[in-house]
């Protein structure tokens, strides 16, 4: 029998069933608060402190090591040299013995016996070199325990100095490390509070007292109260202390000011440079013209009017004013007002020179001036 593609007797494969997390699976974590967080920080520092501290540790003791292989190789050598000197001061001693030995054998084989005189005489000089013998013994002797002392007395003193500076390092990380606690919990004593309070003013309290006590610049203490940096507090005041965030914005704001205002000077300074340029330069031509009249410049008496005034009170307030700042000035009354009139000046030229200065002179603050035919 062949059977048929989708009989309804063939077991159906189950469908997939994937398993959704609850809402409350879903749920995020907590996070890990500032508490946990600041001790963990605080672990990892004192197990790198304790880790800086075991590895100097550990080079102080090599090195003690070091000196000490040093200062006995030292002591070995010296002790080496004592021991090649003496045998070498015995073998010398030795064959002089055995020379002499020998000499008083071929002495005694030759026919010529000595006189008693002769034998005493070689009697005492063996005595003698035995005894320079001896004593050079001794003297060696003694170097070699001077040098046995001095190098143990070094080896002493190296291993002294060198744990008095081991437990000065130890002591100087202890006191840098105290100090640095010290000062993170005077920082974080003198945060700025996390969201505004008000503090009531107490007796020796002040803006920069306070600011210093909470750690933020006077001038943002002073602009969270709308206050001079310079006011004095009263007794009892209230005032409010910024949050972090607060004093942050107002630190930035402060900032961008400062810089606004230095922006602001460095153009009135750019501005007033280019201004007296232009009159130290109007002047300079004005004086030019004033020198020299040319042939084809128009002859005559010039002024420069500088305004029309409605009435003669105000024209004389302008003219007071041009008097001021050094020009010769004069009113004349026309039927459409009073002139005020800069000058004169022999020649258009100069004239002309005058209105370049005036227009550009900052003290009377005018650009309107032009040039007019005195008479």
């Amino acid at each position: 029998m062949v059977q048929q593609i989708g009989d309804s007797n063939e077991p159906q494969p189950a469908s997939a069933m994937v398993d959704k997390p609850s809402p409350e699976q879903e749920s995020p974590q907590p996070l890990t608060t500032d508490i946990e967080t600041e001790k963990r920080i605080l672990a990892e520092k004192q197990k790198e402190r304790a880790a800086r501290v075991a590895e100097q540790e550990k080079r102080a003791q090599q090195f003690l090591t070091e000196q000490e292989a040093a200062e006995a190789e030292a002591l070995a050598k010296a002790r080496a040299e004592s021991q090649q000197y003496m045998a070498s001061s015995a073998a010398a001693a030795e064959e002089s013995d055995k020379s002499k030995s020998d000499a008083e054998k071929n002495d005694a084989t030759t026919p010529i016996k000595k006189t008693s005189a002769a034998e005493s005489a070689e009697s005492e000089t063996n005595t003698g070199d035995q005894q320079k013998a001896a004593q050079a013994q001794q003297e060696a002797q003694r170097q070699a325990a001077i040098k046995e002392q001095a190098a143990a007395k070094k080896l002493a003193d190296s291993k002294k100095e060198a744990e008095a500076k081991r437990q000065a390092d130890a002591k100087k990380q202890a006191d840098a490390a105290a100090e640095k606690k010290q000062a993170a919990a005077e920082a974080a004593k003198n945060e700025p509070p996390k969201s505004p309070s008000d503090y009531q003013v107490k007796r020796g309290d002040g803006l920069i007292k306070l600011a210093r006590q909470y750690n933020m610049p006077v001038e943002v203490l002073a602009q969270a109260n709308d206050l001079s940096p310079s006011t004095s507090l009263q007794l009892g005041q209230k005032i409010t202390i910024p949050s972090r965030k607060q004093v942050e914005r107002l630190a930035r704001e402060a900032a961008a000011a400062e810089q606004a205002r230095e922006d602001k000077r460095q153009k009135e300074e750019a501005l007033a440079k280019k201004s007296a340029d232009a009159k130290r330069e109007a002047q300079q031509k004005l004086s030019e013209a004033r020198k020299e009249v040319k042939e084809t410049d128009a002859k005559g008496s010039f002024g420069v009017q500088v305004a029309l005034a409605n009435d003669q009170a105000k024209a004389d307030e302008l003219a007071k004013k041009f008097k001021s700042a050094g020009y010769q000035v004069k009113t004349s009354p026309t039927s459409r007002g009073v002139r005020v009139i800069v000058g004169p000046e022999r020649g258009k030229v100069a004239a002309l020179a005058l209105k370049d200065k005036i227009n550009s002179d900052p003290k009377v603050n005018t650009t309107s001036a032009w040039v007019l035919y005195w008479r």
